[in-house]
């Protein structure tokens, strides 16, 4: 789902008032809300995608109608076991698997001033020094995310443009560059960021003040989820 056609606006430099986004980010669940039939939707969710169906395709499938398929989706009605059985068949998995949200346990990860993981990306070679700060090896979310610390030094050579599936943001915390995304180049100081559609040819164009560091933050669908 997009941005509201405000949120565009205002970032496309128009006069706008608040914006509200569609996610609020100190939401908390409400008291009571059923977890089993909230984890139950999510997976459904998630297998039929991955199956490459749409919710009124699964909703035939199962016989069900399309109104329940959306409520059992968004976890506002506990599925009868007829129903999770006729799911489960329409989407050839085991019916347990519906429940595999529910039991998994949620992850998260700590990591410590300095402790990043070096790691190997195309850019090591001209001079990018890449520490991951985080990856959690599963969920149930349909996209994979990796925050990486980069840091260009004076040994950082001229290197290629970069180009990947997904969305990526930076956030520039030392140094002055000029970074380039498709045929815009933007002029970056500390403080400064960018996001980014990571399918067109980006990356630095020109160091003017080294070192410097920035955040990336790259996000992806994981594999079979699109």
């Amino acid at each position: 789902m997009g941005l509201p056609a405000r949120v565009v606006a205002a970032f496309a430099g128009r006069k706008a008032a608040a914006v509200p986004l569609h996610q609020d980010p100190h939401a908390v669940r409400v008291p009571g809300e059923n977890e089993l039939q909230a984890a139950i939707g999510r997976e459904v969710r998630a297998c039929r995608k991955r199956h490459g169906m749409t919710a009124t395709e699964l909703a035939g499938a199962a016989n069900i109608s399309v109104g329940m398929m959306s409520k059992i989706e968004n976890g506002v009605i506990s599925a009868s076991l007829t129903t999770l059985q006729a799911l489960s068949q329409a989407l050839s998995v085991p019916m347990t698997a519906l429940l595999r949200s529910f039991e998994e346990e949620r992850s998260a990860v700590f990591v410590k001033a300095g402790a990043g993981v070096a790691v190997e990306r195309r850019g090591t070679r001209a001079g990018h020094h890449y520490n991951l700060l985080g990856y959690v090896g599963s969920s149930s979310s349909a996209v994979s995310v990796e925050p990486y610390l980069i840091t260009l030094t004076s040994h950082t050579d001229t290197f290629p443009l970069f180009q990947h599936p997904g969305m990526e943001f930076l956030y520039l915390l030392e140094g002055e560059i000029t970074y380039r995304h498709g045929s815009q180049l933007y002029h970056m100081t500390p403080g400064d960021s960018l996001f980014f559609d990571a399918d067109a040819p980006h990356g630095p164009e020109q160091l003017t003040k080294l070192p410097a560091r920035f955040l990336s933050v790259i996000s992806y669908p994981q594999a079979g989820e699109e």
